[in-house]
């Protein structure tokens, strides 16, 4: 049970490192953090190996799917002179 929070916390603390905005970045990192958290809650409350790894998947494609959600959106436009800039896309 020790090495299920360990593992979580690393990952908790590895995603901190991460400076990206790109959609597959963030799928990447939000299905390894659901991963952790869903494998933790499956040990806890099912205490066996099948809901560990059953928590796990479930916690990795939520998570995978909301970082993908959650992605900023970039807009290019251009201020008078013609340099182009990043604004949030409406």
């Amino acid at each position: 049970m020790r090495s299920v929070f360990a593992a979580a916390s690393l990952a908790f603390v590895l995603t901190g490192c991460a400076n990206t905005e790109s959609q597959r970045d963030r799928m990447l990192i939000g299905a390894g953090l659901g991963a952790a958290t869903g494998a933790t809650i499956g040990a806890v409350a099912g205490s066996t190996v099948n809901a560990t790894l059953a928590g796990a998947a479930l916690g990795a494609v939520g998570g995978g799917l909301i970082g993908v959600v959650t992605t900023p959106r970039n807009c290019i436009a251009t201020d008078e002179q013609g340099t182009p800039y990043k604004v949030r896309c409406p």
